[in-house]
């Protein structure tokens, strides 16, 4: 296992990471919970192989993720570095509650990196920064944390924004090989000193799939999470990359890939960068997600479709594309098909855009199976 500084906090952890949010479940609904039978040797396996970084949080896995990362954590707590997070934000009673919760859950005294759930600018200075930042530090300073953190969902200004408060020790992102907005800030916040872990590095389950296209960006590596993964580790300014791991097979693959010393060569990096580039400005011709035909007068969420279209058609990520589809379509949202035809988006389309007519297509192509 290769390790890497964490930032200022003193920790030297190992690249590849532990996401207990994806652990495998048994069980439906409500009543579903961690299948320990699966799991507990999957992050025994981990531990064993190296990895020493360990992030979970209230919510995941219907509730259970944090017990069951406290049960594994027996006789190995004086070697791994734990992350939970916290969601609240408004009443102080429930912040403590949680963090009391994680605490006897995890089966831990203290939590070594401790972050606020999902922070973005206008939450810190409306909600961090008067208040909820006074109960973080009495609980460090109670000993009940080591190192206050935060996930991170925002723009790249806003991301210095925050390094430059000097507030945080280490942000947890989205970075991955098709959502590279947030870049400078990392580069940025490896230079302040502040730790990087980046979440979703094959994207949310998008990158852990084939795509004939992807496949072809580097003779040496045939598959595509495997690619992603490499493509995250092979940026210095990142300390963790977290992986969802859900099966053994998965854990022994990612041990491999964290193992070698060449993420990726440099000259790889440039031919891939400069692919993607061509395949992204392949998808601007077709959709920029401006979002200027919006409001659709039947609320079809016309950028969602073609964004679910374009990495489909450009990418050539049509199981992941067609599996949002379908869910888009279960929770909330409109299919494509639900258009009326009366023309409002394509008025305000700036690129001109038949988007009646590629609403059609969209949607014969992502409902299609196979």
């Amino acid at each position: 296992m290769i390790y890497r500084e964490l930032g200022r906090t003193g920790y030297r952890v190992s690249q590849l990471g532990f996401g207990a949010m994806r652990l495998p479940m048994v069980g439906e609904g409500e009543a579903a919970r961690v299948n320990r039978e699966l799991a507990i040797p999957m992050l025994h396996r981990a531990f064993e192989a190296g990895v020493n970084y360990v992030d979970t949080a209230v919510g995941y896995c219907n509730r259970d993720s944090q017990r069951v990362v406290g049960e594994a954590l027996k006789g190995w707590r004086d070697r791994i570095i734990v992350s939970t997070k916290n969601p609240e934000y408004d009443d102080e009673k429930t912040w403590w509650t949680n963090l009391e919760n994680s605490l006897e859950r995890l089966q831990v005294d203290s939590i070594d990196i401790y972050n606020h759930h999902g922070i973005n600018w206008e939450r810190y200075t409306r909600r961090v920064e008067p208040e909820v930042s006074r109960w973080m530090l009495r609980a460090k300073e109670q000993g009940l944390i080591k190192h206050i953190c935060a996930s991170f969902h925002d723009t790249n200004e806003n991301l210095v924004r925050l390094i430059d408060t000097g507030y945080v020790e280490v942000i947890t992102l989205q970075y991955n090989m098709l959502d590279r907005r947030l870049e400078e800030g990392i580069a940025y916040a490896h230079e302040k000193g502040i730790g990087i872990v980046v979440m979703g590095p094959v994207g949310g389950g998008r990158l852990g799939t084939s795509s004939p296209v992807l496949e072809q960006l580097l003779p040496q590596v045939r598959r595509v999470p495997e690619l992603a993964l490499r493509f995250v580790l092979s940026n210095p300014h990142i300390s963790v990359a977290l992986s969802g791991m859900s099966t053994m097979q998965q854990v022994e693959e990612n041990i491999a890939i964290a193992g070698d010393p060449v993420s990726l060569r440099p000259e790889d990096r440039a031919a891939i960068d400069e692919h993607l580039k061509r395949l992204a400005a392949m998808a601007d011709l077709y959709c920029t997600g401006c979002g200027y035909c919006q409001p659709c007068p039947n609320e079809v969420n016309i950028p969602f479709i073609f964004q679910k279209y374009n990495e489909a058609r450009v990418y050539g990520l049509w199981e992941p594309a067609r599996r949002a589809y379908r869910e888009w379509q279960w929770v909330s949202g409109k299919p494509a098909d639900a258009c009326l035809e009366c023309g409002e988006c394509e008025d305000k389309c700036p690129q001109r855009i038949a988007i009646r007519d590629q609403l059609k297509e969209a949607h014969q192509a992502l409902s299609t199976s196979g």
